[in-house]
């Protein structure tokens, strides 16, 4: 009888663990898609939302705002983490996601800065604050929620559905904006097509809260919550107690820092890249990127898979690790597959500014609170950037002056410098006929790839880091001040660095610099607890066991 009612309590319990990961799933990619159809428009809303009359600097404030939604992104973690510790995971996280919703659908009814001038952009930048606080609480909520409900020894694959959800959303985002591109003439999507996606948030959010409504309250939280071994202070039990905050710091820069530079830089810079730099038709980028999400998506549960099988530590760090090898080139592969003519060109030219007018004018980072460029070497170093043009600036006394080969100019004159530029080969756009569609597909696909090695087993990896007491909230923590602070701004940061030093590579170092230290510092301090028992942890925080808890393969 007892074997009989144990082998059919095992479907049933395989059944419920399927229903809470598509539910809880669902509700993020939801969310994801929110959250990444602004990315998707980034470059597109420079011209909508920011004044006109500088092109990297609208470019910049675009990216900047996307990134804006990060900023809020930890405090979320800490409000929603809280509740999420003290009241239940499942009500928290339809909390945030009524939140997202609601930001997101405003965007598509946002007047743009030519109907509300300034207005728009503070706007903008409102709602994508309460998407970063709505998102910084709902990941950690459904992978915490995903993890207390299922098997130990299958945690990794378990929770690595939820992983491809950020893909699932950013290629859902991906495909609506593509079908609308394609479906309307440039002029009808720039006037109201690209409100369209944010519009359509409104259905995703009501199914999405159905099938969240219908499930019921982590288990472990519940067996937590009747022992009364509850966090009164969630907080300061996080940040406050040493061991909690040691774990929390090692987490967040042993792992999810070098995670984090990765996913964005693959999945956006990897965009504007081929949009901005490279001139390829903004309706192709979008999809040889699909293309590669759809090739690349399996191997977060692959490599989830096997974190259950060899440990979660040594595959995120060898995805830090090649990744920090590998993007550098893979972005060059894009160039010489994308547009070649764009490589030949650079690959004998190099432009030279000089002038005492380039004395003061060392950084472009201040172009995102001058929005107009007035000075004529920011206005040169923003058009050259923008074409994706090498430079170096000379500051010496006297006029300014651009050699560009044997060719001397004095002055900036846009259309001059443009047509010695074209002159020389420069091409505009990318030649259609030139561009290598497999080659490209081949490179996004091992940049997402080397993506999905180190977010694969990130979830498991989390949970497992964090006693019951504190784990939503020190699971949103890591995760949210990895990719908020640090990986949420890669894009803009890349970009500035490329204006700034007029090599449009050299923003990567950003994410090959982060990437090695993660490496290290994971090597060093990162410990492997593939397999705890989530309940084990359910004791006062006190105790160095529920911090500090050793894996199964230990006891």
């Amino acid at each position: 009888m007892t074997t009989a009612h144990a082998s059919s309590a095992a479907p049933v319990q395989k059944q419920e663990t399927r229903r809470v990961v598509f539910a809880a799933a669902l509700g993020t990619v939801f969310e994801w898609y929110d959250f990444f159809i602004y990315g998707s428009l980034a470059v597109f809303f420079g011209s909508l939302f920011f004044p006109k009359g500088n092109e990297s600097a609208a470019i910049l404030a675009s990216l900047a705002t996307f990134g804006a939604g990060f900023v809020l992104r930890p405090f979320g973690a800490i409000v929603f983490g809280r509740l999420g510790d003290l009241v239940g995971r499942k009500k928290t996280f339809l909390i945030t996601m009524i939140i997202m919703g609601v930001a997101t659908a405003a965007v598509g009814f946002l007047p743009t800065f030519e109907t509300i001038g300034w207005a728009a952009p503070a706007i903008l930048v409102a709602l994508r604050l309460l998407q970063g606080l709505a998102i910084g609480g709902e990941f950690g909520g459904a992978v915490t929620y995903i993890a207390e409900h299922a098997d130990n020894r299958s945690r990794g694959f378990t929770t690595s559905w939820l992983q491809i959800t950020g893909t699932i959303g950013l290629l859902l985002s991906l495909s609506v904006i593509w079908a609308l591109r394609s479906s309307m003439s440039p002029e009808a999507f720039a006037l109201w097509g690209w409100r369209v996606p944010f519009m359509l948030s409104i259905g995703l959010l009501v199914y999405s809260m159905y099938m969240r409504m219908r499930l019921e309250e982590s288990p472990v939280f519940l067996e937590m919550k009747a022992h009364g071994k509850q966090s009164r202070s969630p907080i300061s039990d996080t940040f406050g107690k040493p061991r909690n905050l040691r774990v929390l710091l090692v987490t967040i820069f042993g792992a999810v820092a070098g995670q984090a530079v990765i996913w964005y830089t693959a999945h956006f810079y990897s965009l504007q890249f081929m949009t901005a730099t490279l001139k390829l038709p903004a309706q192709s980028t979008y999809g040889y990127l699909t293309v590669a999400l759809v090739l690349a998506t399996p191997f977060f549960v692959l490599f989830g898979w096997l974190s259950d099988v060899i440990g979660r530590k040594w595959i995120m760090l060898a995805g830090c690790l090649l990744s920090a090898l590998l993007f550098m080139p893979l972005f060059q592969a894009l160039t010489h597959y994308g547009n070649p003519a764009l490589e030949e060109f650079r690959a004998r030219t190099q432009v030279v500014i000089q002038g005492d007018d380039c004395r003061e004018d060392q950084s472009l980072i201040g172009q995102l609170f001058q929005p107009k460029a007035t000075k004529p070497c920011t206005r040169a170093r923003s058009f050259l950037s923008a074409q994706g043009v090498p430079f170096t600036v000379q500051q010496q006394p006297g006029e300014l002056q651009f050699v560009i080969g044997e060719t001397r100019q004095t002055g900036y004159d846009e259309a001059a410098l443009r047509q010695a530029l074209v002159e020389r080969g420069m091409p505009l756009k990318a030649d259609p006929a030139r561009i290598n569609v497999l080659g490209v597909v081949g490179s996004l696909f091992a940049l997402v790839l080397l993506a999905t090695m180190v977010y694969g087993p990130m979830g498991a990896f989390l949970v497992e880091q964090f006693p019951t007491q504190v784990r939503y909230s020190g699971v949103s923590s890591a995760l949210q001040f990895g990719n908020g602070w640090i990986g949420g701004f890669a894009p803009f940061v890349a970009t500035a660095m490329v204006v700034a030093s007029g090599d449009m590579y050299r923003g990567l170092v950003y994410t090959v610099v982060v990437s090695l230290v993660t490496v290290v510092i994971g090597a060093i301090f990162v410990r492997d607890r593939r397999g705890l028992d989530m309940r084990e942890v359910s004791e006062p925080v006190e105790s160095t066991a529920a911090v500090m808890p050793r894996p199964a393969a230990e006891r």
